[in-house]
């Protein structure tokens, strides 16, 4: 008997779409990157993106619990003398509401040249309004809704 390895040449893609209203942001992004890398499929390797294609909408409904949306800070440098940035993610939510996501799953994925590749195959859109209609997008509901 020997041992599958799943090679890019056989590999079959879907499309996903994921509703975060009322989600936890991190248990979104977890899900949402287990799909990414192909956690849920049988022939899951590591060493390869067998991963699937993820469409995540409404992004302004998703919720932080307890005290994260004041306490919790997004930063950042700007590679000046003295440039360290910081925002409040109560205001990055606000505003920047599908960055807040794609950088939580991005987080959640792997440090190298194939967790770059998986953090293409997300799209994050702020309300219900996708243009993916032609890839056939099933609907998909995560654990861990409010």
């Amino acid at each position: 008997m020997k041992t599958y390895i799943h090679n890019p040449a056989n590999k079959s893609t879907k499309w996903y779409i994921v509703d975060a209203t009322d989600m936890p942001l991190g248990r979104l992004a977890s899900q949402v990157a287990s799909i990414l890398r192909g956690k849920n499929k049988p022939e899951f390797t590591p060493s390869v993106d067998a991963g699937d294609h993820v469409i995540v909408i409404n992004s302004d409904k998703v919720v932080l619990t307890g005290k994260k949306a004041e306490q919790k800070f997004y930063r950042y440098h700007t590679l000046y003398v003295g440039g360290l940035k910081e925002v409040q993610y109560s205001d990055m939510l606000k505003n920047k509401s599908d960055q807040t996501v794609t950088l939580a799953v991005k987080g959640m994925l792997p440090k190298n040249r194939i967790g770059r590749q998986m953090i293409k195959k997300l799209r994050v859109y702020k309300d219900a309004n996708h243009g993916h209609e032609a890839q056939k997008p099933e609907l998909i509901t995560l654990a861990g809704k409010r």
